[in-house]
C-alpha cells in the first residue's frame, strides 16, 4: 500500500504538460497576429499618405511569402557586422546582426554561395549611414528595405531603387514613369537579431 502511494506521489500530474503547451501556442498566435495587424496598419498608413500627395503608394514592402501553409519559414542567419559609421563629428561604429527570412529553403542554401557578395553588399550599406539614420525606427526600416534589394543583387535578381534623382526631375516635368513589371523578391523579410551603436 505505502508503495502504491510512493509511486502516485512521484507519478506528474496529467494533463500539465499539455496545458502549458496550450498556453505557449496562444501566446505564439498572439504575437503573431499582433505584428501582422501592426504591419497592415503601417501599409494602410503609407497608402492613404501617398494618395493625399497624389502619388502611388510604394509597393517596397509588398512581398509576397510564397512559403508553404503548415512549414515554418526558412531563415538566413548571418554573421554580424561590425563598421564604423559615415559619422563626421566623432567615430562610431555599429554592430548589426542580420537574419534574412526567405520563401524557399533551395533558395536559403542557394544564397550561401554567394555570401561573400551579399555581405560585402550589407557592409557598404552600412559604412553610409550615419548614427543619427540609424537610431531612428525609420531609419532601421530604410536600412532592412535596403539590405533587402542588396541581398539578392549578387544573384542577378534587381530591384527597383528609390532614385532621390528622379523624384526631382518628376517634380520638374509631368511626364508620367513607364510602370515595370514587379520582380520577385525571395528575401521576404530582413530581421536583426542585434542592433549596437557606439
Amino acid at each position: 500500500m505505502a508503495a502504491a502511494a510512493a509511486d502516485a506521489s512521484t507519478a506528474p500530474p496529467a494533463g500539465k504538460g499539455k496545458k502549458k503547451l496550450i498556453i505557449i501556442l496562444v501566446a505564439a498566435l498572439v504575437l503573431l497576429g499582433g505584428g501582422g495587424a501592426a504591419a497592415l496598419m503601417v501599409m494602410k498608413k503609407n497608402a492613404a499618405a501617398a494618395a493625399e500627395d497624389g502619388e502611388e503608394a510604394p509597393v517596397a514592402h509588398k512581398v509576397e511569402s510564397h512559403a508553404k501553409p503548415g512549414q515554418p519559414p526558412t531563415y538566413v542567419a548571418l554573421d554580424p557586422f561590425t563598421v564604423n559609421l559615415a559619422d563626421k563629428e566623432t567615430e562610431r561604429f555599429a554592430q548589426v546582426a542580420v537574419t534574412l527570412e526567405v520563401d524557399d529553403p533551395k533558395f536559403a542554401e542557394q544564397m550561401k554561395g554567394y555570401m561573400p557578395s551579399i555581405r560585402s553588399n550589407i557592409l557598404m550599406i552600412l559604412a553610409h549611414k550615419t548614427s543619427a539614420e540609424l537610431l531612428e525606427r525609420s531609419g532601421k526600416e530604410a536600412l532592412a528595405t535596403e539590405i533587402m534589394r542588396e541581398a539578392v543583387r549578387p544573384m542577378g535578381i534587381e530591384l527597383d531603387d528609390e532614385d532621390a534623382a528622379d523624384e526631382d526631375a518628376g517634380a520638374k516635368s509631368k511626364k508620367k514613369k513607364k510602370k515595370r513589371a514587379a520582380v520577385h523578391n525571395p528575401v521576404t523579410h530582413v530581421h536583426f537579431a542585434n542592433f549596437i551603436i557606439q
